[in-house]
Order: structure tokens, then C-alpha cells, then sequence
């Protein structure tokens, strides 16, 4: 005898179980769309360019004294720095610009043609640093030009090359690393549309290391540069980041 339950029963079994295929099938494909969609991305580098003018000017120097023993170096060294600070005084740098260090001294050790030391001291090196710190950068270049004339008076000066620096810098590298970064988006949103296609979001971006270099200077370090020979720099910051595809 026909059994229309049975019958029932099958069609309705084949039915979930054609319907549980289907949406198998569906989820399957829309997870792969997206996994697929996800793996879309564009990868650009944005970077960001300011000029900046150095307001901070630090110029050091030393007397430095050879003499057959220590007390005729220290004589030495206390009639000669005070000529340095008239100099500096009259040349409108005041006493609390000038930072004195303390006097170092070693003693020189005669050598034998191999390279191995006698034992014998052939004279005793003493010396004296001094610092000054300036918000005038150009007085600062200025000075460091001018002052070796004390060589004349017969003072043993020994001057470093100027430095000079820009003391807001630290919010301006907060600042250049968000416009790089501004930069690298509008560059992925362009080549998006050029393609008929959105931007998403961002993935994953990395900062590069800043180079502050003097101005119109094409040089540039893998590990960046920090210029403290000009008085006008460039700083550049570079972002590379990624971007997904809606």
C-alpha cells in the first residue's frame, strides 16, 4: 500500500537538505568574496617636506696648554681664559651665556719607533672648555668667524664648528609624520579612483626615519640624518602604509 507520510517525509527532507546546501554554498562563496576582497590592497608612500630656521646657536671651544709640567700649564691656562671672556663680553655675550668647564690634564709619554712606551713623560697637556649657548644664530656665525683673531694675541684657542638647532623641533616631528601620513591616503585614494574603486581603510603603516638636512640638500641616511651645520634645514618625514579595496 502507498505510503503518502513516507513520500511526504522524503520530499521534505530532500528539500532541508537542498536548502542546507544551498546556504553551505552561499556562506562559502561570500566568505571567500571577502577573504578575496580583503587581500585587496594598495600599498603607497606619502611623505611631507617643511623648512624650518634654525633659532638655537651652540659654539664650544678650549684653550689647550702644552708645557714642561702641570703648574706652568695651569698658570698658563688661568692668564688666557680670562682674554676669552673679555673677548666674548665685549662682543655682547653675557657671563651667564658662558659656561666654564673644569681644567683637564694628562701627561705626554715618549714612544720608542715600535710603538711601546718608555716610561719617560715629555710633557704635560692641560686644558680648558667653554660653551656658549645663544637664541642669535647669525650672532653665533658671526662670533665663530671673529674670535680665532685671539690666535693673534697669542691665546692656544681651538674652536668647533658651530651648531646650530631648532627648539621646536619635537612638536614639528608630531606634526610632518601626520601630514606624511595624510599624503600617503590622498595617494591611495587617487589611484583608487583611477581604478573605478573605493578606499578603505587602513591596514598598517610604518614611519621612516626623519632626515633633517640643510636646505636643497638631496642627502639622506638609512638611518636619518640630523644636520647641525646650517642655519636653514629641510626635515622630511615618509610614511609607507596600506590601504584596502571596498
Amino acid at each position: 500500500m502507498f505510503n503518502k507520510t513516507k513520500v511526504s517525509n522524503r520530499v521534505t527532507s530532500s528539500a532541508v537538505m537542498a536548502f542546507a546546501i544551498i546556504a553551505s554554498a552561499c556562506i562559502i562563496a561570500f566568505t571567500w568574496h571577502n577573504n578575496i576582497k580583503s587581500q585587496q590592497t594598495i600599498a603607497v608612500t606619502g611623505s611631507a617636506k617643511r623648512n624650518i630656521v634654525s633659532d638655537i646657536g651652540i659654539l664650544r671651544g678650549s684653550i689647550q696648554i702644552n708645557a714642561a709640567n702641570p703648574n706652568d700649564g695651569y698658570v698658563q691656562l688661568k692668564n688666557q681664559m680670562p682674554v676669552v671672556i673679555k673677548y666674548l663680553n665685549e662682543a655682547g655675550i653675557k657671563k651667564d651665556q658662558i659656561e666654564i668647564f673644569p681644567i683637564t690634564s694628562f701627561a705626554n709619554y715618549e714612544y720608542t719607533p715600535q710603538g711601546m712606551q718608555t716610561g719617560r713623560i715629555l710633557n704635560y697637556t692641560q686644558s680648558q672648555r667653554f660653551q656658549l649657548k645663544l637664541n642669535d644664530v647669525q650672532k653665533t656665525k658671526t662670533l665663530s668667524l671673529q674670535i680665532t683673531d685671539l690666535l693673534n694675541q697669542g691665546i692656544a684657542l681651538q674652536m668647533d664648528a658651530p651648531e646650530y638647532y631648532y627648539s621646536g623641533l619635537a612638536d614639528l616631528k608630531i606634526q610632518i609624520q601626520a601630514d606624511a601620513a595624510k599624503d600617503a591616503q590622498t595617494r591611495a585614494s587617487r589611484i583608487a579612483e583611477s581604478t573605478d574603486q573605493k578606499l578603505g581603510a587602513m591596514r598598517g603603516a610604518k614611519m621612516g626615519v626623519l632626515q633633517i638636512t640643510p636646505k636643497n640638500s638631496n642627502v639622506i641616511g638609512d638611518y636619518g640624518i640630523n644636520d647641525v651645520s646650517s642655519i636653514e634645514k629641510e626635515i622630511t618625514a615618509v610614511v609607507h602604509a596600506n590601504f584596502e579595496i571596498d
